[in-house]
């Protein structure tokens, strides 16, 4: 009988793991799988859920999220970051930058060459400049530049002189990015990372989509400074946004 017992509530959990297993990967994009792209990246599900006050970017992969990371050159010039990121169609108003000044995205990147969260340490050394290898969150205003390659897109520079509206947590560089301090969560084959609700402006209508991606710090370090230089995979196939906040 406690045989049985024990066989009927491994059962059970099984089926409640699995059922959470599945419901976590409800709604959203799904993105079937592709073995020629590395499996750190390749998206298979993306979504923006609702939980209270907040929402959860969330992207699964086909292997083990955050996995990857690039290697270090040694110099700002030519450094490359790997991210996650997911475009929408907040207007960049919504987090302190000017009004329609590109495409806003939210990304959790990783870079070895550079620290641009100048608030938050989180290697927890004591030492607020040397920790842009680990996974952290951003705010970017993207638009398409030539520069970097014909129809890709940038991180928007900021001109000599100019001074468009900026986050209270804009960590410096010369171009539109916030460091918001958001914590990236990895679990096997997924992240997330929580936003509070207000922070995106109250848009219950958002679009999004997902995007894995390596960007390239300038050789020269000047206009354009950070370009999207490599798209591993995009959830929708052509960027076309069309994941719904909480659907």
């Amino acid at each position: 009988m406690k045989t049985l017992k024990r066989t009927l509530v491994s059962a059970m959990l099984l089926t409640a793991l699995a059922a959470q297993a599945h419901s976590s990967h409800t709604g959203g994009i799904h993105t079937p799988a592709n073995p020629a792209i590395d499996a750190a990246f390749d998206i298979v599900h993306t979504r923006i859920a609702k939980q209270g006050n907040y929402a959860v970017f969330h992207i699964a992969v086909a292997g083990k999220a955050g996995q990857s990371r690039p290697s270090k050159v040694g110099t700002l010039a030519g450094s490359t970051a790997f991210s996650y990121v997911w475009p929408t169609t907040i207007d960049p108003a919504a987090v302190g930058f000017d009004h329609n000044a590109g495409i806003l995205a939210f990304a959790v990147t990783a870079h070895p060459d550079f620290d641009d969260t100048p608030l938050y340490d989180e290697n927890g050394d004591g030492n607020l400049n040397n920790d842009g290898d680990l996974w952290h969150s951003h705010w970017v205003v993207l638009k398409p530049d030539d520069a970097c390659g014909k129809g890709k897109l940038k991180v928007v520079d900021i001109a000599p002189g100019a001074k468009p509206a900026l986050p209270r947590t804009w960590p410096g560089l010369p171009i539109l990015i916030d460091s918001p301090g958001y914590s990236p969560v990895f679990n096997d084959s997924t992240l997330e990372v929580r936003v509070p609700f207000a922070d995106l402006g109250g848009r219950a209508d958002l679009g999004f989509d997902g995007v894995t991606a390596a960007l390239r710090v300038n050789t020269s370090v000047h206009s354009p400074l950070l370009c999207v230089a490599d798209v591993f995979k995009v959830a929708s196939g052509a960027l076309t946004l069309p994941g719904k906040l909480g659907q």
